[in-house]
């Protein structure tokens, strides 16, 4: 180790110098595409060793720094829509609430750890393979017409039929506001739950089913990540003790930075590009985390003395 952090937390060593890389590299990922950037940095963290739920824990706190240094940018280029934001708040603030009490009771039970890793597999394999599939026939359809919108707004949906009908006007949308508090209330409970920042289920849910303009959908993804990410890193911290702040300090510097860069990257992608290259994104962790759950682990039987 080149420069080792001892993390008091998780009870190991690791290398400062490799937690900076890894902030800032997520960071860029999370300006990019709207994320908060957990879906990728708790599974970083579970690879290196850090015990599940403190990297559940600290993933979520790196997560609202980044997401804050993306809202900024967004905000300035006015691609956030502040009324749909606060829809999925609402929803995002009670579903942390309850993914909280339900991740005591399976801390409890002893099958925390493998909830985790199987709920990644199984959210991030349906939502990547359905973005993927979408996104690839979109990109073939438009790649010889590229000014014209992939956005399919004036085709009618169930989600149009919906009472308490709202006018966002950032979107352009005329829709019910059932949806962004349903949407927000799942997200909340992946967020508090295992650890995601959720932009990776609300830009494609935004996009798809709401049909708000890509750009719109990320920069009001990482508004509403900021509040549901900050949340969750106080009830993790009070209710479990599991944010390790030496572990989150490098991981945070470097997000910050990234995410700068990661948001002027974005706006030299178009929609249809920036969809397919997160759906690949979201695969690519999830079958990394089901190679680790098929494998043969060296030890068959480890105690665990965390309290």
């Amino acid at each position: 180790m080149l420069f080792p952090i001892y993390l008091p937390v998780a009870g190991m060593a690791i290398d400062g110098l490799m937690l900076l890389a890894m902030g800032l590299s997520v960071g860029i990922l999370s300006g990019m595409f709207g994320i908060g950037g957990g879906f990728v940095i708790t599974p970083l963290l579970i690879f290196l060793g850090v015990p599940p739920i403190v990297a559940v824990g600290t993933g979520v706190s790196q997560v609202v720094a980044v997401s804050v240094s993306g809202a900024v940018t967004q905000w300035y280029s006015k691609n956030v829509d502040f009324q749909m934001g606060l829809l999925l708040l609402a929803g995002g603030l009670a579903g942390a609430t309850s993914g909280i009490a339900l991740q005591r009771l399976l801390k409890a039970l002893g099958q925390l750890d493998v909830f985790i890793s199987l709920s990644y597999v199984l959210v991030l394999g349906v939502i990547g393979t359905l973005m993927f599939i979408e996104s690839a026939a979109t990109l073939r359809k438009y790649k010889k017409q590229p000014h014209i919108s992939a956005r399919r707004g004036g085709q009618h949906t169930w989600i149009q039929g919906l009472p308490l009908k709202m006018r966002f006007r950032t979107s352009k949308l005329y829709v019910s506001a059932i949806p962004p508090v349903v949407i927000g209330l799942f997200v909340g409970w992946l967020t508090a739950l295992i650890g995601v920042g959720g932009g990776f289920v609300i830009v494609p849910a935004l996009i798809y089913l709401m049909r708000v303009p890509t750009r719109v959908a990320i920069g009001t993804s990482i508004f509403q990540v900021i509040f549901v990410a900050a949340y969750s890193t106080v009830l993790h911290a009070s209710e479990n003790y599991s944010v390790d702040l030496l572990l989150a300090l490098p991981l945070m510097i470097g997000g910050v930075v990234g995410a700068q860069y990661g948001a002027r990257i974005g706006q030299l992608l178009n929609a249809e590009q920036l969809r397919i290259l997160l759906a690949l994104l979201v695969l690519a962790v999830c079958v990394r985390m089901a190679v680790d759950l098929t494998i043969r682990p060296e030890e068959l039987f480890v105690l665990d003395t965390r309290p």
